[in-house]
């Protein structure tokens, strides 16, 4: 009996398009020939996973597949052939011979080549629907099996950024591995060279098994040609090689942490030629050791002194975008919050930027000389009762 192909890559038959994809996409690079050289158990092991895929990867013969297991191979995932087979097989399920009511017995028999010798010899032509019974079974019809294109996987890299870069924008250049296209098939898998089939020897026949049929099949590889595409050597058919590329990548001002940016065409290899997936660059955005940030909006505290907040005045304070000069009241508490209007993070979709919150904290002397103590004297006369008077718990 022929491997299960779900077991192959290691799945459950309700694995989902995604799932497959991945398991397959594991394995691939775990038994690649560039990976295993010399090592003719992984080259062949990596061949099945291949094989696999290619059926279980492409949904009309993922559905065949788990109909008529191995035999829909035998049939070359035909539709019509697929229905024929089903009316045979209905027939002998109700005591029939489905070949038109010639009696028959299945015991050692290969039914693809009695069936090629009751109807191809005889010239009675078709049968379940107009074509060769002979063929249903793989025989009459040759060329390869064609191999579909899958778009590669999009690939995620993280980068972390300061504070300052996500309220200006920025730049960093990747170091990427990633599987890319072959250079030397450009993706394709073979060299576009027919050669003699290594599953079959050539003869388009293949020893295999099915759900009700011994023997003989049409070779699931060349489709019953006998002749396959020469795969290429350094590939090994895949169509896919690990690289290393370096990526200059533009961070827009306005990202937050966990903002990504996309970059089209810049993932993973398609399969067999086809088309790349994206990459996408998840920024971190790194704590500020002064600045808070909330949405759009930065808050720091801002530090003045006892005269600036008594008398008020002018202080200077940083901004990202450059250094601002701030009035501050007179007669200004500790916690009063002061805005300075589009001074905080541009929008990511190009609205309004955000605003910067200054949370003023006054600041008493740290050397308390005599003048100091007479001053501080002076100002408690100022105050009008206990400044705790309304601390209630």
């Amino acid at each position: 009996m022929a491997d299960d192909y779900y077991q192959i890559l290691g799945v459950p038959r309700t694995a989902s398009a995604d799932e497959l994809k991945k398991a397959f996409r594991k394995l691939a690079r775990q038994h690649h020939p560039d990976v295993n050289p010399g090592d003719k158990a992984a080259e062949e092991k990596f061949k099945r996973i291949n094989s696999a895929f290619e059926v279980l990867g492409d949904p009309k013969k993922r559905a065949l597949y788990d109909e008529f297991g191995e035999d829909a191979e035998k049939i070359g995932f035909d539709e019509k052939k697929a229905t024929a087979y089903r009316q045979y097989r209905a027939a002998q399920a109700a005591g029939g011979s489905g070949s038109g009511g010639i009696p028959f017995s299945t015991e050692g028999v290969d039914l693809g080549d009695l069936f090629n010798d009751i109807f191809g010899r005889s010239g009675s032509g078709g049968h379940g629907g107009g074509f060769d019974v002979g063929d249903l079974f793989g025989r009459g019809r040759g060329g390869s099996r064609s191999t579909a294109a899958e778009r590669g996987d999009d690939l995620t890299t993280k980068v972390q950024i300061s504070l300052a870069e996500a309220v200006s924008g920025t730049e960093r250049t990747l170091s990427l591995q990633r599987p890319g296209r072959c250079s030397k098939c450009q993706g394709e898998g073979h060299t576009g060279k027919l050669v003699s089939c290594p599953t079959c020897n050539g003869t388009g026949r293949a020893r295999r098994g099915g759900a009700m049929f011994g023997g003989s099949g049409v070779c699931p590889t060349c489709h019953g040609s006998g002749r396959a595409p020469e795969p290429c050597s350094q590939c090994g058919g895949s169509g896919i090689k690990e690289e290393t590329t370096r990526l200059t990548v533009k961070i827009p001002a306005g990202v937050l942490t966990g903002s990504k940016v996309r970059l089209g065409g810049q993932g993973a290899a398609g399969v067999h030629g086809g088309a790349p997936g994206d990459l996408y660059i998840e920024t971190e955005v790194a704590e500020h050791p002064l600045v808070r940030r909330e949405g759009d909006d930065l808050s720091m505290d801002l530090p003045v002194t006892v005269a600036e907040a008594l008398l008020g005045g002018e202080v200077r304070v940083p901004t990202f975008q450059g250094e601002v000069t701030l009035r501050v009241p007179p007669g200004s508490q500790s916690g009063r919050k002061m805005r300075l209007k589009g001074r905080g993070v541009p929008s990511l979709r190009g609205g309004t930027p955000g605003d910067m919150y200054l949370i003023l904290q006054v600041k008493v002397p740290e050397d308390v000389t005599d003048e100091v103590r007479a001053a501080a004297e002076t100002l408690a006369k100022g105050y009008r009762g206990d400044v705790r008077r309304e601390l209630n718990l």
